[in-house]
């Protein structure tokens, strides 16, 4: 697995149409959630991808810097595994790797997500913790959760 965090100018044409064509595939589609995925954000973040070893994309996460979702903490949003890599452990290696680069990005800020109601514990298992009652985004349950930056 080769890991690459960058801008969205870092983007190529056929990698940006990759990481839609895998959100859409899974929040839209295997999901049906109805919701605005490009929602003006994408060209202010980070974009974490995890490929294979012929370059196919296998995990994604977008990393929001502190005031662009949250005014004093950095957010990790739209973590999506590929469906036929899922139940083996890519997730939370996905999120080891975006708490890592939010670590080495934003030193001393807190992370921020909004995590699907069902994976709160696996979420948990990374040093979240619940800051909000659930709520309703995109026709399925989340909640807010908040894990302090070890790294200051």
């Amino acid at each position: 697995m080769r890991w690459h965090c960058h801008g969205f100018d870092d983007f190529g044409v056929r990698q940006l149409y990759e990481v839609l064509q895998l959100r859409d595939q899974v929040f839209v589609v295997e999901q049906q959630s109805i919701y605005g995925d490009l929602d003006g954000l994408d060209q202010r973040c980070r974009h974490l991808s995890g490929r294979d070893g012929s370059e196919r994309l296998l995990a994604y996460a977008r990393l929001l810097a502190p005031g662009v979702r949250y005014p004093d903490a950095v957010a990790i949003g739209r973590v999506v595994v590929a469906p036929d890599r899922r139940g083996g452990g890519l997730g939370r290696l996905l999120m080891l790797q975006a708490i890592h680069h939010c670590e080495q990005l934003y030193p001393g800020c807190a992370i921020m997500l909004s995590a699907q109601a069902p994976l709160q514990r696996f979420y948990e298992g990374l040093g979240f913790v619940v800051r909000s009652d659930p709520y309703d985004d995109g026709g399925m349950l989340h909640v807010d959760m908040y894990r302090h930056n070890a790294r200051a």
